[in-house]
């Protein structure tokens, strides 16, 4: 009796060199994600007494903030442009560019050219942030989490690594080039991860569906509105109060793009805006505030509770991600509540001579961030999660937007150093109780909106991939349909949205040796020949 071979499935014949990409994809992450948030906060004026005197300090500090526009309008395209270029390759280009940047960063001597280093490393950062979650999103559970982890305790830190290295610097050009060393790093592993990724047999990752590239490029149009706007404030000189009524309705528009799709892909989308405008925005204010020239302890007195607070972060999120399934909104809505306590504790312990006492803000800061975000991305495909990064990053602008127009009114009409250190401490305290009430907003939104079905034209796929109908096709009998992952290797939990392609398979009636039919009662030939039978001979027959 002849038996057909059996053979081992490609995906099954390359999970031997998995475990070097998930190491490789691992450290890249550490090192990268970090790299492309660093360059949202603008700390120029803090070395504005380096600059020279021919050149427009005001002109140069607003290009220098033309980084976070450029990342924010980067991540929805570079998620829509997946479907064409895979996610390794992205990753290389993103950090290629921050590496230029940094480059270019020694040659910059004008407003033009500080603009031109700054919107390349945004549109690196943006590159990076995008392609380093569709790199994670098929592979180990551990690398999500730490992707997500990584993620909040960059927003936390992103201030502080954007000043450590301007402490007692000589050239004001080393803030467009804060971390070269560590970017040769992060670009050296991307290139070690393309290898492996090659040798791995070139794993699929999330290919956005036609629908979901719609919703990304719809996120832009915010994204590209919030950008414009917040630029004409820079440029025009706006006052306090057209601030913060321009960042509430930017805020507001988000929330409003976010409620478009099905429950799960809303949750997603506002916890990403909620850790957006709130983290980032509060970390800046608490890490300036903790100065050592304010009282504070100084940078050097914040990293223990930095460390601390990421340790937490990283751990919380992957214990999510393994023990916490099933449970996103929920297990959401606990994380954006920690992220309250945090902002309830700043107004209690900041500022503080002590910087071990800033433990307690920064781990309830990290931590709430990572496990909402670890729990909102485990229910949703990767478009939807992609879409919520968007809308995450164009909410750090308005979180800023917003922080800004507080600092502003409460400096206005300061006249001694006392009343400066007061007034940023105070409007500190406004910001943390504003964006406290801003995040139990979208926890009581999510929660109503959660009771509602998605409608519309973006509304999210369903659940279970369905075979398309029968179609007759030149006299032949019908097409068996037989859906398969799209990716070959699809997810490694069984919680994602599977990519489904449909292969038809279309074969004749197969006469037996007895002269009878061996197709099945419908007409449609077996998918395995069978038992007894010899492909070899019902060939030769």
């Amino acid at each position: 009796m002849a038996v057909p071979p059996i053979q081992r499935p490609p995906h099954q014949a390359r999970l031997s060199n998995s475990w070097l990409l998930d190491i490789v994809l691992g450290l890249l992450v550490v090192a990268s994600l970090p790299l492309a948030v660093v360059s949202i906060p603008n700390t120029l004026s803090v070395v504005a007494r380096l600059l020279p005197d021919d050149l427009d300090q005001t002109g140069l500090m607003r290009t220098n903030g033309l980084s976070l526009p450029a990342l924010m309008l980067t991540v929805p395209l570079v998620a829509a442009a997946l479907r064409r270029v895979p996610a390794p390759h992205l990753l290389l280009v993103g950090l290629a560019l921050v590496a230029l940047s940094e480059a270019g960063g020694g040659y910059a001597g004008s407003e033009l050219l500080v603009g031109v280093v700054r919107v390349l490393r945004g549109v690196g950062a943006g590159i990076i942030l995008a392609a380093t979650l569709a790199a994670v999103w098929h592979r180990a559970s551990v690398l999500r989490a730490l992707w997500a982890g990584t993620f909040g305790l960059s927003l936390l830190t992103a201030q502080a690594l954007a000043l450590w290295p301007l402490d007692a610097v000589s050239s004001w050009r080393v803030t467009l080039q804060p971390y070269p060393l560590v970017t040769g790093v992060a670009l050296g592993l991307a290139a070690v991860h393309l290898v492996a990724w090659t040798l791995a047999g070139r794993p699929a990752g999330p290919v956005p569906s036609v629908k979901e590239r719609g919703r990304l490029l719809l996120t832009a149009v915010p994204a590209a509105g919030i950008a414009a706007l917040a630029i004409s404030t820079a440029t025009e000189g706006w006052r306090a109060v057209p601030v913060m009524v321009l960042a509430v309705v930017a805020i507001l528009g988000l929330l409003a793009m976010a409620s478009i799709g099905g429950s799960e892909s809303r949750t997603s989308a506002y916890t990403m805006v909620a850790v957006g405008a709130v983290l980032l925005p509060s970390a800046a204010q608490v890490t300036l505030v903790e100065m050592g020239g304010l009282g504070g302890p100084g940078l050097r007195g914040l990293w223990v509770p930095y460390v601390v607070a990421g340790v937490l972060a990283i751990v919380a999120s992957v214990g999510v991600r393994l023990f916490a399934r099933g449970a996103g909104r929920r297990v959401a809505s606990l994380g954006l509540l920690a992220m309250v306590a945090g902002l309830c504790s700043v107004r209690l312990v900041v500022p503080s001579a002590d910087g071990m006492v800033l433990t307690v803000p920064f781990s309830l800061l990290a931590v709430g961030a990572a496990v909402a975000v670890t729990a909102a991305l485990q229910g949703v495909g990767a478009g939807a999660a992609m879409s919520a990064l968007s809308l995450g990053c164009a909410g750090v602008l308005a979180g800023f937007l917003l922080g800004t127009g507080v600092q502003m009114a409460m400096l206005d009409g300061v006249r001694s150093a006392q009343e400066l250190v007061d007034s940023f401490v105070g409007a500190l305290h406004w910001w943390a109780l504003a964006s406290g009430f801003l995040l139990v907003m979208i926890i009581v939104l999510a929660a109503v909106m959660a009771r509602r079905p998605g409608r519309g034209v973006l509304a999210d796929e369903p659940e279970g991939p369905e075979a398309p109908p029968d179609v007759p096709c030149a006299g032949l009998p019908p097409a068996d349909v037989l859906l398969v992952r799209g990716d070959g290797l699809g997810g490694p939990d069984g919680d994602d949205e599977p990519s489904t392609v449909a292969i038809p398979r279309i074969g004749a009636s197969v006469t037996g040796p007895a002269g009878g039919s061996a197709a099945g009662a419908g007409g449609v030939p077996p998918a395995v020949p069978p038992q007894g039978q010899s492909p070899e001979d019902v060939t030769s027959a």
